[in-house]
């Protein structure tokens, strides 16, 4: 069901969401783009990327693990639905091959020490919530704890050799990376101020498994119908083998008693995701799921005008996080979850947004009490103090967009159709 849906009495979201204009430069270039016969300038099929990835690591094995597949349909559904502008066509192929390079060297890691694959992971922490609820503040605070290990970005692009702990505050892959979140800082200025972004910040995990091509983080760049539902279609396995797969590499050679992760979309699945990592330890943020839905639409849009000229060209575009249906059923199923013991006491912990921005001390000490985590008086006083200086900054705090009213139409459905959601968890209205 989609925003427009609640007896056509409201309007979209998306319908009444604009983007920022670009920069003039952007404006210019993406002018020019379309006077050239763009698919020949800057190809995105499968041969020339992956002849560039080769190249640029002299390696040819890929793992023929089935990703081609994944590829292949991700390819045809960018080129043939994402109407994707000329520099969005420079930022997808120089991000495709990044991954593709990735791949190679991860699989060449594995045949050189295939110790790797003995490492064990245990109990790793997941944050899952719905986009805009407090996530990432969560996850950039608890990772200040030293016993977490978290993926940063310069470490999802660019994994191999494996970091190391003398040298991995100082690895001249972070430059590397940084340069390309300026390529997206340049073009979006705005997006700065909606979240944390940069080289040295830990990831959602979709941000570390690109190089599956099998992954939600798709729909959320591209608008993409048909790779969607070819995604859904298909079983979450492999996605969650190269996670695993993945974060085994990273720990060879730097490793800390657990893992801290986030990623929103991995709630529709955190069956899977248990039966990959069985002794996995899960937060759930909580926020006003009205006001966190309104951001989402911001954010989304943001980054799908990355690439293209025409935001939200699909009325269901980014429906899982944007239309009530979806989001409710994501809630009523984790409700589901924890009732049925899939979800078991001792391994979960909730965290209300509200409250953890009023009392983090006392919020974070209630969720490592009903983890069973330790928490060292020195760990908490290293995130609070991260926290004060982090509300001190403009990262998150500084977007404008339309918000719901309390007395819209629309408004008052959801409001109606969370009530389960809003009172199982004890979540307070923000509008």
């Amino acid at each position: 069901m989609s925003d427009s849906e609640n007896g056509g009495a409201t309007v979209d979201r998306r319908t009444a969401w604009k983007p920022q204009a670009r920069p003039e430069w952007a404006r210019q270039l993406n002018e020019l783009g379309t006077k050239l016969d763009m698919k020949a300038v800057v190809p995105l099929d499968e041969q020339s990327l992956c002849d560039a990835a080769m190249r640029n690591t002299g390696l040819s094995d890929f793992d023929e693990d089935g990703w081609r597949d994944h590829f292949r349909v991700l390819l045809k559904a960018i080129e043939e639905e994402g109407r994707v502008n000329f520099y969005g066509r420079i930022l997808t192929r120089s991000d495709f091959i990044t991954y593709l390079e990735a791949r190679l060297t991860i699989t060449e890691a594995y045949k050189r020490n295939p110790e790797i694959d003995a490492e064990v992971i245990t109990e790793p922490v997941f944050i899952l919530g719905l986009g805009r609820s407090g996530t990432t503040i969560l996850h950039e605070t608890l990772s200040q704890d030293p016993q977490f290990r978290s993926v940063r970005r310069w470490e999802a692009l660019f994994p191999t050799p494996a970091p190391e702990e003398a040298t991995y505050e100082t690895d001249p892959r972070i430059a590397k990376a940084a340069g390309r979140v300026d390529l997206v800082h340049t073009l979006c200025p705005e997006f700065e101020a909606m979240h944390a972004w940069g080289a040295e910040i830990p990831v959602e995990d979709i941000e570390f498994t690109y190089l599956t091509f099998f992954s939600e983080v798709w729909v959320n760049a591209f608008q993409i119908p048909s790779y969607d539902a070819y995604f859904n279609k298909v079983g979450p396995q492999y996605h969650f083998y190269w996670h695993k797969r993945f974060l085994k590499l990273l720990q060879s050679k730097y490793r800390k008693p657990h893992w801290l992760l986030k990623n929103p979309t991995h709630m529709e699945r955190i069956p899977y995701l248990l039966d990959t990592y069985p002794d996995a330890k899960i937060i759930f943020p909580h926020r006003d799921p009205i006001v966190s839905a309104d951001s989402v639409v911001n954010v989304s849009g943001t980054i799908f005008h990355w690439r293209t000229d025409e935001p939200y060209a699909y009325d269901h575009s980014a429906a899982a996080w944007v239309d009530i249906g979806p989001r409710v059923k994501i809630w009523d199923d984790v409700i589901d979850w924890i009732e049925a013991g899939r979800v078991r006491p001792g391994y979960f912990a909730n965290s209300i947004y509200a409250e953890f921005m009023r009392d983090p001390r006392t919020a974070i000490v209630g969720i490592y009490r009903d983890l069973g985590l330790e928490l060292t008086p020195t760990a908490l006083e290293r995130m609070l103090t991260f926290l004060q200086s982090r509300h001190g900054g403009a990262h998150g705090n500084s977007s404008t967009y339309e918000k719901s009213k309390s007395a819209d139409p629309r408004t008052m459905e959801e409001r109606r159709r969370y009530q389960r959601y809003q009172s199982y968890f004890g979540v307070p209205d923000e509008i």
